[in-house]
Order: C-alpha cells, then structure tokens, then sequence
C-alpha cells in the first residue's frame, strides 16, 4: 500500500507536475489552499485530469492573522516584510498538515525547488534545490515538525525540465507564466494594497544625511532601503534611499555610497541543521532571495542576536528580510535583518 501523501495544487506547472511525480510512489489527494482570490476551479480541473482527489481548504483568516496584518506592521514601521517566509512554517504547511491529519496521511508536499535529506541525530536537513531556480532561502523558517513530514519532488529538476514534463504529460499549464507577485495582492501595486487598508502614513520630507530637505516622499511605506527608482528627486547626484524614519516621517537618499555594509545584526533566529550558535561559525549568508552568497562569520550576541561578519560588503540589507546561512547547499537557519553598519556606523 503506498503511504498517503497531501499535496498542496496551486493550479501552476509545478504543482501540477509534482502531482504527476508523486503518484509513482503515494496515494496522492490534493489541497486547493483558498485565500479568496480565486483559482480553485484551475486547480480541481488539474487534479481531474490527473484523476486524484481533490478539496479546497479557506486559509483566508490565517493568512491574515499571521501573514496580512504582519505586512502591514512591518512597511508601517519602516521595515520592508518577507511574507513568504512567514506564510510558509505558519500558514501554508500546517495547513496542509492539518489535512494530512485529518486523512491519516503521513506526508505534505508542494512543489518548492528544494530537498529534504535525513540529517544526524535524527535531524532533518533542508537544502538547496538547483541552482537557477533554487527557493530554500523562502523555506529557511521552516521547524523540524515540519521538515519531518515534507516531500520536494521537484529538488533535482530544473523549471525547463518541469516545464518538459508538463509538456510531455499533456497538462494544460505546461507554458503558463510564473507568478512573480505576492499572493495576496497579485496586482503587485503593494502600497495601494497598504492605503486600502488604510492608518498608511502622509506625505513627508526626503531628506540628505544632514537633515537637509530634498523633497517630498508619497509616505515611506512606498519606499524600501536601496531603492534608486521613483523617487523624482533630481541632485548633483543619483539618489538612493539609505534610511527610513517612521517617527519622524522621513525619508533619508544618498548617493549609495553609504549602503555598503560589512555588520549586519539579525534577530529570532531558527536553526534548522544545528542546535544554536555557541560560538563563531563560519559560512555563506543569503541576505535577500537571489542566488548572491557572501562568505561571513557568525558570532552569538545578546537576546538572541546574531551578528554577522561579512568579508566583503554587501549592499543594502534591509530591515525586515531574512539572512539565510549555509553550509555549502545545507541551510544552517535563518533570522530576520535587524540593522546593518550601513544604517549605524
């Protein structure tokens, strides 16, 4: 008999072609996870073409509660959110875990570029997908609970190979575009998404690093750390924002040239392949989701702080996004940007 397996189906190739992969070895039953925007009729069309079972599950109020409002608070404390990190090890997954309890399933999946492997001492280890489409740095706040249940069918392939799968298959979504916007607000407008629920903040001033006014900002939840675009202030110089005051309603540009960090502090961490950090700890740091890695040295701090030495500086990290530390394709964990030298020096 073949263990029991919930998949999560997007309505997207991967999903799609993870579905088709998974049914060689699982008794596969599919999970439409609803966040009010549609899709679902998609999805059970491709679940009835690949003849599984098919439900739709409403996540709307967690994804809110955990996911929503946090997004909110963060752009309208000055930070810039990650919300897929969040979503996935507080919503997404215990989600479909959820079913998978109810239905007496061993196992969830989805169709994330990444690989779980066993690890010592039972440990559980999440590591890199392929390298062109690689997305362990969203699953880098992943718990052991978790890890423990997930199958990655889609580690070993590259999304030309999926999508030549797709192909071969005869699945309708072979050549559909990939979304590249947030889920829940799909228009990618993020900031109109932000006045609409309204407290965002008014107008103020851009200003240079001595406080000298430059111009006038649309509200600094428009605006991220390192952003040198739409900003319509013109100067001896390009400008880029370098800092951003919610207590004064300030927006701070430079010339970039004080976005270069080599320190950056980090915050709540989640250690996945080891315990804690005791000491300093040698490895590569991801510091946004790309595939740019800086060789970087960790040290513990107070409070559960991590501090993390980079031995070449890197730009702009941004309060609010994650710092993903590696050991070669294993991800060692994970803790939220806190400041950088670049914002403190």
């Amino acid at each position: 008999m073949k263990p029991k397996l919930i998949l999560g189906l997007s309505g997207g190739v991967d999903s799609a072609v993870s579905a088709a992969l998974l049914r060689e070895n699982y008794d596969v039953s599919c999970v439409f996870l609803d966040i009010g925007l549609g899709g679902g009729e998609a999805a059970a069309a491709l679940a009835d073409s690949l003849s599984l079972p098919f439900r739709t599950v409403d996540i709307r109020d967690l994804l809110e509660h955990f996911v929503c409002a946090d997004f909110q608070r963060e752009y309208l404390a000055g930070r810039t959110p990650l919300p897929c990190a969040r979503c996935n090890p507080l919503v997404k997954f215990p989600a479909l875990i959820n079913v998978a309890e109810a239905e007496g399933a061993q196992y969830v999946a989805t169709g994330h570029y990444a690989r779980v492997t066993p690890g010592p001492d039972g440990r559980v280890l999440l590591r890199k997908g392929m390298p062109a489409n690689d997305q362990s740095y969203m699953l880098s706040r992943m718990t052991q609970t978790i890890l423990r249940r997930v199958v990655f069918p889609l580690g070993p392939y590259e999304k030309v190979q999926v999508r030549a799968m797709a192909a071969e298959l005869g699945l309708s979504v072979a050549q559909k575009p990939d979304s590249m916007e947030i889920c829940f607000i799909p228009d990618g407008d993020y900031a109109a998404w932000l006045d609409r629920r309204g407290e965002t903040p008014p107008p103020g001033d851009f200003i240079d690093k001595a406080g000298n006014v430059l111009g006038r900002h649309k509200g600094y939840h428009h605006y991220t750390i390192g952003q040198g675009r739409g900003l319509g202030v013109s100067g001896p110089h390009r400008y880029y924002v370098s800092a951003i005051d919610p207590v004064h309603n300030t927006v701070t540009l430079s010339d970039g040239s004080d976005l270069m960090a080599r320190q950056v502090i980090c915050v709540r961490p989640n250690w996945i392949a080891v315990d804690g950090l005791d000491g300093p700890m040698e490895v590569t740091v991801r510091l946004r989701h790309s595939r740019t890695e800086t060789p970087a040295v960790l040290f513990p701090g107070a409070g559960e702080r991590v501090e993390v030495q980079l031995t070449e500086p890197a730009r702009a990290p941004t309060p609010g996004q994650l710092a993903v530390f590696y050991d070669g394709d294993v991800v060692l964990g994970s803790a939220w940007i806190e400041r950088s030298g670049a914002a403190w020096n």
